[in-house]
């Protein structure tokens, strides 16, 4: 009998003990439910608050060019060299300014896009558009003898690649500048013109080339060398403003024509930067910039 009553004792404890460890592992892996679901919420949150940031910073950096893919937007880069004015250079107030960041300016404003003026070594100016550090070239571009090489708009400008000479040298006409030092930009137009001419050029005593015009200028006001090769447009400019004892040749080296040279294939942008431009010619805007730096309109779009 005390066995029996022992045995059922015993069976009780059991079964209340049973009962308690089925409690606990319920609760625990309620619990643990319960965790990996806040965690995967908590999970979830994250990564839609880093899309949501990452797509505000890609939104923030888009170029141009890439916007122009897209719905719109983004930030139109402008490559140019700051040392080529009137086209494009640093004003006194320490800002960049001239005749075609003016223009490039006004383009972005009315696509709605946000302009920055980015100077450039000229040598590199291919590898900053390849690389999408740049939407476009746009600082006295010259299309002449590189048509097939980038996306272009319909020239804007035309111009001459001229000699200037100091007014005393005695040198009136190429011929004259036979024994003479030869100065111009590197990778410039003039430097390309000056390549089909190689009779003109072997008759030089010196063809140097220099990083800018301003460096060149210096060189002729000091007599280092006794002319430079050049846009007109820019040469005009310069004696004009260094109010110096220096002309042009009228026997010019070659005429060209100026334009906005994008990427290869970069057409989305360059058809809405064309219409922009032709709006701006429609509407005087071409004419107001063009008079402002040079005392006339000296632009071609529409004419």
């Amino acid at each position: 009998m005390k066995k029996r009553l022992f045995s059922l004792a015993l069976a009780s404890v059991m079964a209340l003990s049973l009962a308690g460890c089925g409690g606990s592992q319920e609760a625990a892996t309620a619990a643990g439910t319960k965790a990996e679901t806040e965690q995967a919420a908590a999970d979830t949150s994250a990564k839609a608050e880093d899309t949501a940031a990452e797509a505000e910073t890609r939104a923030e950096g888009e170029t141009a060019s890439e916007a122009a893919e897209g719905s719109g937007g983004g930030t139109l880069i402008v490559g140019f060299d700051q040392d080529f004015p009137p086209m494009g250079f640093m004003g006194d107030n320490g800002e960049y300014t001239g005749f075609d960041l003016e223009l490039a300016q006004e383009v972005a404003k009315r696509l709605g896009l946000e302009y920055k003026a980015q100077p450039i070594a000229w040598d590199s100016k291919d590898m900053e558009l390849e690389a999408g550090n740049i939407d476009c070239i746009w600082n006295g571009f010259t299309m002449t003898g590189r048509e097939d090489d980038y996306t272009w708009s319909e020239p804007y400008m035309a111009n001459t690649q001229v000699f200037v000479v100091a007014k005393d040298s005695g040198i009136a006409s190429q011929e004259d500048l036979a024994g003479k030092i030869v100065e111009c930009q590197v990778d410039s137009s003039a430097e390309a013109a000056l390549k089909e001419v190689p009779d003109l050029t072997a008759a030089f005593k010196e063809l140097l080339t220099t990083a800018d015009y301003n460096s060149a200028f210096m060189d002729l006001e000091q007599g280092a060398v006794d002319a430079i090769a050049m846009d007109v447009i820019v040469a005009g400019y310069q004696i004009q403003q260094r109010n110096a004892d220096f002309v042009i040749l009228e026997d010019s080296l070659s005429a060209e024509e100026y334009g906005v040279g994008f990427k290869k294939g970069s057409t989305q942008l360059r058809d809405k930067v064309q219409a922009t431009l032709e709006e701006m010619a429609a509407d005087g805007t071409l004419k107001s910039i063009s008079e402002k730096w040079f005392g006339e309109d000296v632009t071609t779009i529409g004419k």
